[in-house]
């Protein structure tokens, strides 16, 4: 079963290189002149800070959650913020954590620790409870991304339920998650060795919120964890980690999962018995000694470096600046850098569990009511631009030269995403903690036809389309795929969306949505077959949002293949199964009975570029 999930955190990663390309056009907006407003001078424990209020809704961007992790902060856990003497102006995004653009430039700046918060006018701290507290972590692969985007802005929601929403910046990339043992000097805190820096920054700011939240007129008792994509593995690191424990108080995963690397696939070599990751600490630090010609090729860094004490090991990785970090990392796809992320240290995130196993036992997890949701065709998001079956012109999609291959390749890839980042959790949490875990899936696929293309085709519901209906953000998103004749029923979807993850903030469960008057989202089911157990988000166009009792297991998706008749060849067929599935028990012949080819005899597949 590790296996599989293996494969699928990479499948995932895969897709979430896509994800860059898809929205690369939601650069932070050219920002208007803003206005300080004096109502919103606020005391925090590091300084006074005042921002800007814009449609009943007051704003503070760029507030500094933790110190400045530079020099011989780098690689360690984050530190409080220092104090400011005058008033800081919160008008403005902070930049983002350095990073590679999709147009592959370096981008960003190790001094990137910000938080931003949205709070309805009037919401001062004065309140004797004070409101929800909507905490959002974004995406990007855990390698890219920033708070600082349009997509995330988070006033509409906040004005329109009531709600403090808070977006914050986390290391990413080789800054947020780097483990190697030269950085594990003696006397060195448990949180500097783990390399979970990222999830260190995220606990960080929770505690920033739950100390400073009440001034912004939140409730420091009642925050929601939630993101997508990175965001939500991130959201389940949360409930993972026993640093958190306390720090929230609900969770909601977008299209997320959680994959727990072993300390050992984080550094080392990669032909060690033990392999580790392609990019490994110590396989990175190979990369940089040839990059600054101490190594002639791989095995003379080896050499080299198997040769220098701890202290000069550690001297050589904090001599090299973040360009000269990033630029390692060249030979991966897209702008995500490939790293590999979320460390079992034993400490910040436990060792030896991965995956659902890490929900078996209520008593070692932070489990508090959850929402865990997919989008029908969250791997489109990366074939669009990279699958054979798609005809492209400067990189760009034009067209489809096998459409149903296309369609197949989704369904499967999708599936499983839906299989380990939904129903597994869902069946191992209920069974752990009872009936407070909900889940969804997210079907609107009403894309614009442009002639030569269909995005409905293209992308359907695919990853990352759920996000502008969350936060009520549409403006860019309907110049590129949402049609202007579909708005209505856009905003329909989006005002449920809304309502049901604000009443979830406000009650720990979605309920009826905050007027009482949706469909009852009940709680997932395990038990019987039958039992409507999933919210299925979809336009009237189509069928609407509705509750059904759709479920899927591995076990499901490995019938639903070897009965599939659809294949024209043995190869293309066990290359998705080789996808799928790997570990003997999978190639028993007991278990390939149905199958209209053997595959015992066919290597393991990496990726999707298939012919048929």
């Amino acid at each position: 079963m590790k296996k599989v999930l293996y494969c699928f955190v990479a499948l995932v990663l895969l897709v979430i290189a896509g994800v860059g390309t898809l929205i690369n056009y939601l650069a932070p907006e050219t920002e208007s002149e803003r206005m300080v407003d004096q109502s919103t001078v606020r005391q925090l424990d590091s300084g006074e800070v005042i921002g800007f209020t814009s449609n009943d809704v007051s704003t503070w961007l760029g507030i500094p959650y933790a110190a400045s992790p530079v020099g011989e902060l780098r690689w360690k856990a984050p530190r409080p913020a220092k104090r400011w003497q005058n008033q800081k102006q919160a008008l403005h995004f902070g930049e983002p954590c350095m990073q590679r653009s999709s147009g592959h430039e370096v981008i960003g700046n190790e001094d990137c620790l910000f938080i931003n918060i949205w709070s309805p006018s009037g919401a001062d701290g004065k309140s004797p409870q004070g409101l929800p507290v909507m905490f959002w972590i974004h995406g990007g692969g855990n390698s890219t991304g920033q708070a600082g985007i349009s997509l995330y802005d988070g006033s509409y929601i906040s004005q329109k339920h009531n709600l403090v929403i808070v977006s914050i910046n986390y290391r990413v990339g080789p800054f947020g998650w780097f483990y190697h043992s030269a950085l594990q000097a003696e006397g060195v805190s448990p949180e500097d060795a783990s390399g979970n820096f990222g999830t260190l920054d995220i606990i960080q700011a929770l505690k920033w919120v739950n100390r400073n939240i009440a001034q912004f007129g939140g409730n420091p008792n009642n925050v929601t964890v939630y993101g997508e994509s990175a965001g939500g593995f991130n959201t389940l690191s949360m409930m993972a980690s026993p640093l958190a424990k306390g720090l929230f108080h609900r969770a909601i995963s977008q299209s997320g999962g959680l994959d727990i690397h072993s300390v050992e696939r984080a550094e080392n070599y990669k032909d060690a018995a033990e392999p580790g990751h392609i990019f490994s600490s110590k396989e990175v630090v190979n990369l940089a000694l040839i990059q600054r010609g101490l190594a002639a090729d791989r095995e003379a860094a080896k050499r080299h470096q198997d040769g220098m004490n701890a202290d000069e090991l550690e001297k050589f990785m904090r001599s090299l600046n973040a360009k000269e970090i990033i630029d390692l990392y060249s030979s991966t796809e897209g702008s995500m850098l490939g790293s590999p992320a979320l460390f079992g240290d034993g400490y910040v995130l436990p060792a030896g569990r991965n995956g659902a196993e890490m929900f078996t036992d209520a008593d070692n997890y932070n489990a508090v009511p959850i929402i865990l949701g997919s989008n029908r065709d969250e791997t489109k998001t990366m074939m669009a631009f990279s699958d054979d079956s798609v005809d492209r012109t400067f990189g760009y999609p034009t067209g489809f030269n096998n459409l149903p291959r296309y369609n197949r390749k989704s369904y499967y890839s999708s599936a499983l995403w839906k299989i380990f980042g939904v129903d597994d959790l869902a069946n191992t949490m209920t069974a752990a903690q009872g009936y407070n875990v909900y889940a969804y899936r997210f079907d609107v696929d009403d894309l614009r036809d442009l002639g030569f293309l269909d995005f409905r085709d293209l992308f359907g519901a695919a990853h990352a389309l759920e996000i502008p209906f969350v936060f009520g953000n549409f403006s860019k998103f309907l110049r590129v795929l949402l049609p202007d004749s579909m708005q209505s029923e856009f905003d329909k979807v989006s005002d449920q969306m809304m309502s049901y993850w604000a009443e979830f903030a406000y009650s720990g469960s979605p309920g009826k949505g905050r007027a009482s008057e949706l469909a009852d989202w009940k709680p997932w089911s395990k038990e019987h077959p039958s039992a409507l157990r999933l919210m299925v988000f979809d336009t009237e166009s189509d069928a609407g949002t509705r509750m059904v009792s759709d479920q899927l297991s591995i076990e499901d998706l490995q019938q639903r293949l070897l009965a599939d008749t659809t294949f024209k060849s043995e190869a293309v067929y066990c290359a998705v199964y080789n996808r799928l599935f790997t570990g003997a028990d999978y190639f028993a012949p007991e278990n390939l009975k149905a199958a209209q080819y053997d595959c015992s005899q066919y290597p393991p597949n990496e990726g999707w570029v298939l012919i048929d």
